[in-house]
């Protein structure tokens, strides 16, 4: 008979082999959800950006955002900004692991809370994000920075979500951190894409090449190759080629190795 742990540790084991042969953020997403679900927590908030800048949260423009929650919650939540005064937000920001949400209520004990900060804590409530854990994930560059904050099931009180973390924190913990690898290291998309034409100039200015070489390499005359990396730096809102060449890359939109098929 399969005792609790094994099983634990094959359902786990099922839900990294599917993370690592997906490939798209999508598909990623939908495995993470429901892997979450299946603990307790029915709804995430996802961000990561490559542009933090020191002492501040950064732009939702320069960020990778994936959320499940109520879209009333994130138009106020998100798209009104309203996250920077979020406690749980500003400790991910600035720190790596995990943390209980029982913060927020020590905080509010201890030294009271800020008028901004009150206005989270109403939206919270609102919409039933009132227990949970937040992850600060351990990045390689001190300009990138990403984050997930996972919300109890209505019903789930913070001790309750206590228990579920005593039991199965470690493992969360671990899953959340192979999930962002795999999400960071794919492309991620704006409102608008670039061409394959326009990825392939860039890649060819990223290698130190002249418009003329990549003329002459992509079989179209110069102008044609201006074009092409002019609209590139519209798609990517940057006013240079070396910024739309930075730009690309941390997007992971140039240099891509073509989708693999594993066995």
């Amino acid at each position: 008979m399969t005792n609790r742990a094994e099983l634990s540790v094959e359902t786990g084991i099922d839900y990294l082999d599917q993370v690592l042969r997906a490939s798209t953020i999508e598909e990623i997403w939908g495995l993470h959800t429901a892997k979450m679900a299946s603990y307790g927590f029915d709804r995430l908030l996802y961000a990561f950006t490559r542009f933090k800048p020191p002492n501040a949260l950064g732009s939702v423009d320069d960020s990778l955002i994936l959320t499940n929650h109520h879209a009333d919650y994130v138009k106020e939540y998100v798209n009104g900004e309203l996250y920077r005064a979020a406690p749980m937000v500003r400790w991910a920001a600035n720190h790596v692991g995990a943390q209980s949400w029982c913060l927020v209520q020590e905080r509010m004990r201890a030294a009271g809370v800020t008028s901004d900060e009150r206005r989270v804590i109403e939206l919270n409530r609102k919409f039933g994000v009132v227990a949970g854990y937040s992850i600060g994930f351990r990045e390689v560059s001190v300009r990138a920075k990403g984050g997930i904050g996972l919300c109890a099931r209505a019903g789930l009180s913070q001790a309750e979500v206590e228990d579920i973390w005593a039991e199965n924190g470690r493992e969360i913990t671990v899953l959340n951190n192979v999930c962002h690898l795999r999400i960071s290291a794919l492309p991620y998309l704006s409102r608008k894409t670039l061409t394959a034409r326009q990825r392939e100039a860039l890649e060819w200015v990223g290698d130190g090449k002249t418009t003329q070489d990549i003329a002459i390499i992509m079989g179209l005359t110069p102008a044609t190759i201006e074009k092409h990396l002019r609209l590139a730096r519209e798609v990517l809102d940057v006013e240079t080629t070396a910024q739309a060449v930075l730009m690309a890359s941390f997007r992971n939109q140039i240099f891509v190795v073509p989708e693999l098929r594993l066995a």
